[in-house]
Formats: structure tokens, sequence, C-alpha cells
């Protein structure tokens, strides 16, 4: 099985570079390129839709948003998970305390039995 071919930001840059300021069309640029025409028409509409400066970031790299969004995911997590420990830990104090009461209230009986 043939592995993906990865492109760097620059060499997509480049040829969006062909289309866009050559007024080369996509089916020749891709051509003189060698990759597919599709592939180089999705590239440009990416750049094009692209506001911030995000396109082509690479494998990993996040959006600030996403970023962000990743984080809160993680901070979730473990607020939830501390929630429960806190819930577990009302339960056994709880019910530790509840069961001393009992005791006491059961020996103070007997001794006034």
């Amino acid at each position: 099985m043939e592995t993906r071919k990865q492109y760097t930001k620059e060499f997509k840059l480049d040829a969006i570079s062909l289309v866009v300021d050559q007024g080369l069309t996509i089916a020749e640029a891709a051509r003189s390129l060698e990759i597919r025409a599709d592939m180089l028409g999705r590239w440009i509409k990416e750049n094009e839709a692209d506001n911030n400066g995000q396109a082509f970031r690479g494998n990993g790299k996040l959006t600030p948003d996403q970023e962000e969004i990743r984080r809160l995911k993680i901070e979730n997590k473990q607020l939830k998970l501390e929630r429960q420990i806190l819930k577990e830990a009302a339960v056994f104090f709880g019910a530790g305390y509840w069961v001393s009461v009992a005791v006491l209230t059961i020996w103070s009986f007997t001794l006034f039995l």
C-alpha cells in the first residue's frame, strides 16, 4: 500500500500562486506540478476561505478556537472527576457519621437498661 504524499505549506501556496497570480488554469498548474487538479482546486478553496492565516496548518496544529475547546474539554473532564470523588467521599463519610451515631445511641441505651 502506497503512503499518501504530504505537501508543505510553501508548496501549496506556490501552487495556488500559479493559478491566482500567474493566470494558469487549475488543470495546467496541476499538470505542471504533477498533482491532481481536484486537489489543487481544494487547496485554492481552503486558502480563499481562510481569513486569519490558518490555512495549511499541518497535522496536529490546532487553530486557537480548537485549542481552547481542547483545553476546556480537559478541564471539564478533570472537574467531573473531582466532583465524583467528592460525591463518593460525602457518601463514605456521611454513612460513617450515621453508623457512629447509631452505635453510640445503641450503646447509650444499653447502659441505662
